[in-house]
């Protein structure tokens, strides 16, 4: 079969990559093509992906309208890729308000759609539960308790676990000793908390000044912050100047394994430091008026 997946976020990107492993492993022959990000195109083949999701992530009011007309041009150039591969099966993760255009699209276009990690209209927009069951022709979901809430809206949703759980548990047991991170970083022996400041620009901007003001109030801990590397470390340094802050890039699990506590940005984030078992505040920062447009 020929699939199609759309992704546009790190964590979608994760998601997918696992995705396309698990769907070669059950059908070898499987052709691809996807919107993602380096996890997919190791998974599936560089030569597949389209386009890289630092293009396409865009995120809040303001970054949307500043970058409408560039949306509106991406949309059109993943539907007529779409239209050209003319998969068997088009996957979409996560990723709302994009995707949830694409599975229009592809209804309109006569495309089966898989959606792939619900979006959370049990939290904000449930408007969007009408257009799922009328786009979408199968609902992947990653929560239990999501079951229950899709069928009293009239669709049968598929739950097969959270992909967040398996990933965590193929890490586990290569993740470091306390010890160990400590000499390869140059920490010394204060207990150390975890700094996740999210995966994008304005995350970053946003709450990173905020969890450096913090780490003042308590010179008894080492403060660690988890860059992602596709973000460039002077972004980092230029809200770290000066706090005795600590970067460490690319390895975010093996921070939070060895944390005694973790600040993260409200995401994907917080679950995974939840199921590493690891005690968090969960801080979000935006613009009010943001706050003050969501539905």
């Amino acid at each position: 079969m020929k699939y199609y997946l759309i992704a546009g976020e790190p964590s979608g990107d994760l998601h997918g990559a696992n995705l396309i492993g698990g769907l070669r492993n059950v059908d070898p022959a499987a052709e691809f093509r996807f919107w993602g990000g380096d996890r997919m195109a190791e998974a599936g083949g560089r030569v597949n992906l389209r386009k890289h999701y630092r293009e396409t992530s865009f995120f809040g009011i303001v970054q949307v309208l500043r970058n409408l007309r560039t949306i509106k041009r991406q949309m059109r150039e993943c539907q007529a890729d779409v239209a050209a591969f003319a998969p068997d099966v088009l996957i979409l993760v996560d990723y709302p308000g994009f995707n949830m255009k694409m599975a229009r699209w592809a209804k309109e276009h006569g495309i089966r759609t898989f959606y792939y990690i619900a979006p959370k209209v049990w939290a904000w927009r449930e408007w969007r539960v009408k257009a799922i069951r009328r786009y979408v022709d199968r609902l992947f979901i990653i929560f239990p308790f999501e079951c229950e809430y899709f069928r009293r809206k009239g669709i049968e949703p598929i739950f097969e676990g959270n992909p967040l759980v398996d990933a965590l548990e193929a890490r586990r047991e290569t993740l470091p000793t306390a010890e160990e991170f400590r000499r390869r970083h140059g920490l010394d022996e204060r207990p150390i908390v975890a700094l996740v400041a999210g995966s994008r620009r304005g995350e970053i901007r946003d709450n990173l000044p905020l969890m450096a003001r913090l780490s003042e109030r308590f010179p008894g801990h080492q403060f660690v912050v988890t860059a992602v590397p596709w973000l460039e470390r002077s972004l980092y340094e230029q809200y770290m100047a000066g706090s005795g802050l600590r970067y460490v890039c690319d390895e975010t699990y093996e921070t939070l394994h060895v944390a005694e506590a973790a600040v993260v940005t409200s995401g994907t984030a917080t679950l995974e430091t939840a199921l590493l078992g690891i005690p968090e505040v969960v801080v979000y920062r935006t613009l009010w008026f943001q706050v003050k447009l969501q539905p």
